[in-house]
């Protein structure tokens, strides 16, 4: 390898992908196309970068298996960013047995990291865990111990371990510092105030409050009758209730859980759940249905018992009821959580992601977009969706992942 070429690695190991480009600009060697592809994904220059390291992939000859590995890592590096989650995983699975064969340890682990870092994009947390905690960080750069530890911090924030979450953070915030790169830095403390951002909302007795994650996390281990907006569950001592896809059972709970101790109407139960606006017979007929039904989906945690004017919620062992609401609630909030991150999703890859048909994730985009939510840049494949981020949006609890179910 020339001067140059260490020279431009150099430079691109610490973020200064400028400083590369002025040792190889010029250059149309494999090495050298390699690099310069590099460069431009840090410059955020995706299309450019993509297409200079497919050349540079054909560029190294049948005895640069290695080469060619590394290529195929950094495309698929920046298939992430740009959250083309579809790109052939089975491509990146070779790339890192390759390197792994020929002994390159360090490039092999990055890609077993970015296999993590997608499984955890598409909520597929413990698949995640299982890949990353099967590594051995202590060889790591700096930068890429850095994302190591977000990417650990990640998966606990979203299983609520905030503790863990904390350590990890302290740990990536410690590389990012030694790696010297401020933009790693940035992304860590970006990390770091999600832990200090509101993650839901409380609602008991009339009252609401916001709730930070360890606060949540707390929530969640204690006695208290859950009724959970969050995933639609309702959560007792070491049980938990799906009302997922039973929307019209969760709706009515929800409506008894906010009122309680005191009762809610047949008539506000009613617009609640069926969204009645004239209320007869056959409403009523359905409204005692749908009663008899979520009575027999939570009678280990509760009854739902008759009163004079509507019914009532009472939890076992006269406990609590509360309920657990998203801080920001709308018919589109999945989508709009994943957006928050503030990166450029496809419609396919927001698919995968919420783990619907693409041709749903579509028409919520397209109401989104008339309502100015978010935006979109580029056309058919190419076309990408974003919004800039929230302050405070609950992306770890909107996000598609169970919670504990403690």
């Amino acid at each position: 390898m020339d001067s140059l070429i260490t020279a431009a690695a150099r430079a691109l190991s610490v973020g200064d992908p400028l400083g590369a480009l002025n040792q190889i600009a010029l250059r149309d060697d494999a090495p050298a196309l390699a690099l310069r592809g590099i460069a431009m994904a840090q410059l955020g220059d995706l299309d450019r970068a993509k297409a200079l390291l497919k050349r540079a992939a054909r560029a190294f000859g049948p005895k640069e298996a290695v080469a060619r590995a590394r290529c195929v890592v950094a495309e698929a590096e920046i298939a992430l960013v740009s959250r083309d989650l579809s790109w052939p995983t089975k491509a990146l699975d070779r790339a890192q047995a390759t390197l792994e064969a020929h002994g390159d340890r360090v490039n092999a682990a990055y890609a077993r990291y970015l296999g993590g870092r997608r499984l955890l994009l598409i909520g597929r947390l413990d698949e995640a865990e299982s890949l990353l905690l099967g590594l051995d960080p202590t060889p790591f750069l700096p930068a890429l111990a850095a994302a190591y530890e977000l990417v650990l911090a990640g998966i606990a924030i979203r299983r609520l371990k905030t503790e863990a979450a904390h350590c990890a953070l302290v740990r990536a915030g410690t590389a990012a510092r030694r790696a010297g790169i401020p933009a790693l830095m940035a992304e860590v403390e970006s990390a770091v105030l999600v832990l200090k951002a509101p993650a839901a909302r409380l609602l008991a007795r009339g009252e609401e409050r916001p709730l930070l994650l360890d606060e949540v996390e707390a929530l969640l281990a204690s006695d208290v009758l859950i009724v959970d907006a969050c995933r639609n569950v309702v959560r007792g001592t070491g049980m938990v209730v799906s009302l997922a896809t039973r929307p019209v059972l969760f709706a009515l709970l929800r409506a008894l859980a906010e009122a309680w101790p005191g009762d809610v109407s047949r008539s506000a139960l009613l617009a609640r759940a069926f969204r009645a606006k004239e209320v007869d017979e056959s409403h009523r007929a359905r409204l005692r249905v749908e009663i008899g039904r979520l009575r027999a989906e939570v009678r280990a945690l509760a009854e739902v018992s008759a009163t004079k004017q509507g019914f009532a919620l009472i939890p076992h062992r006269n406990g609590e009821v509360v309920v657990l609401a998203p801080p920001v609630e709308e018919e589109h909030a999945t989508v709009l959580a994943l957006l928050a991150d503030g990166e450029a999703w496809s419609s396919s890859a927001l698919a995968l992601a919420l783990g619907t048909s693409q041709r749903t994730v579509q028409r919520t985009l397209d109401v989104l977009a008339a309502d100015g939510k978010v935006q979109s840049f580029g056309r058919a494949r190419a076309r990408r969706w974003m919004t800039p981020p929230v302050p405070g949006f609950p992306t770890s609890l909107l996000l598609p992942a169970p919670l504990p179910n403690g």
